[in-house]
């Protein structure tokens, strides 16, 4: 996920202010002789971006496939999954496509400006599908944490907890609410002159609220989900690690396996989403302490300096956004049945796609065999 993101310009290097998360030091073009910092991370950004574009919409639509296929689609988990690829697909278009058109294509195409973004109504709907999709990839994250921490902790309750009726309704509560706290964005843009040039930013009139709201959705989409994600994880690596030392022979059995294949797949999404989020969220941490409004000025008088941070955010808004392409590779390296649903989805008859998996639903159950093992996955 994340995902914290402004849309503001600074008027000038003198005013120049933490405004937002996707803005940090992104605010002034420099003098004739740019420090290397920058122009790497420029180049960086710019030519890394349509690789992360690529990879990460193909990956996640198959991925969606995958997860949405007759069979793997009657578990709670592929559930969070599929709906995750779909959140990944939405933030890969309304957020890192619009950025890269606005901050990136000009290096490549001089002159190029994303003129049509910059538009009433396309403004704020872009704005609000933008935040929206980022912040409900987020706490898509954090829900399925939460699954798995139920299955994996509390199991006779999960049984209770876990069926596809339960976990749709959680998925569309998550949306809706996703929906109704990223309103705040279209209703404080508008599309306005700036330097020469429109731009869909915030109301003047309502430039300290945005500032607010945005630091608020900041700390939503990254903070909080990492303390409820680490503190969870915690949890579940210490319950498996018990149940191993009391089980040496047989941790992996029929019975648990594709839940624990799901749960490897869990531990691996949480510990990138951190290790993604965590750089260019401390960068928007220096960039809110220097903010106008907890400092009545804002010395760049050190254009090197300032240069160099902003060729720092470069790459850590580049690798901020390798979020939203690394699942599916993920899942490929940590899912066995998802690998094997793949193989399956470009297989050319169906003959040869059963022999590739064979499910069996049983009750409130479904298991997954192959020719050489057999699990089962609540």
């Amino acid at each position: 996920m994340s995902k914290l993101v402004s849309d503001y310009y600074l008027e000038d290097k003198q005013n120049a202010s933490n405004r937002t998360y996707d803005h940090v030091y992104d605010l002034y073009a420099g003098d004739e002789e740019e420090s290397f910092m920058i122009i790497f991370g420029n180049g960086f950004y710019v030519y890394v971006t349509p690789v992360i574009l690529m990879v990460g919409l193909c990956g996640n639509s198959l991925s969606l496939c995958a997860f949405c296929s007759k069979k793997m689609r009657r578990m709670s988990a592929s559930r969070y999954l599929a709906a995750l690829s779909i959140c990944d697909l939405m933030a890969l278009v309304f957020y890192v496509l619009s950025e890269w058109l606005r901050r990136g294509l000009n290096t490549i195409v001089p002159g190029y400006h994303g003129s049509f973004l910059d538009t009433p109504v396309v403004c704020q709907v872009w704005l609000h599908l933008s935040y929206m999709s980022r912040l409900l990839s987020a706490w898509l994250i954090v829900t399925f944490t939460c699954e798995r921490y139920i299955g994996v902790c509390m199991p006779l309750r999960r049984r209770n907890m876990g069926s596809l009726k339960e976990t749709n309704r959680i998925i569309t509560l998550l949306f809706v609410l996703s929906c109704i706290v990223a309103i705040y964005k279209p209703v404080t843009s508008e599309v306005r002159a700036l330097n020469n040039m429109t731009a869909c930013t915030s109301k003047e009139s309502f430039e300290f609220e945005a500032f607010v709201l945005d630091s608020l959705y900041a700390l939503i989409i990254t903070l909080a989900p990492f303390v409820i994600i680490s503190t969870l994880n915690i949890l579940i690596v210490r319950k498996l690690l018990n149940r191993k030392r009391k089980n040496k022979f047989n941790l992996v059995t029929e019975e648990n396996a594709i839940r624990l294949e799901f749960t490897f797949i869990l531990l691996a999404i949480s510990f990138f989403f951190i290790a993604l989020n965590l750089p260019y969220f401390s960068m928007w941490v220096k960039q809110f302490l220097q903010s106008h409004y907890l400092h009545s000025t804002f010395d760049h008088t050190d254009d090197l300096s300032f240069e160099y941070w902003q060729g720092v955010t470069k790459i850590t808004r580049t690798i901020f956004n390798i979020n939203y392409c690394i699942n599916f590779f993920l899942y490929s390296i940590t899912g066995a049945c998802f690998r094997l649903q793949l193989r399956a989805l470009f297989s050319r008859s169906r003959n040869s796609r059963r022999s590739f998996y064979q499910y069996q639903p049983t009750g409130n159950r479904t298991q997954c065999t192959n020719s050489r093992s057999r699990t089962s996955r609540v």
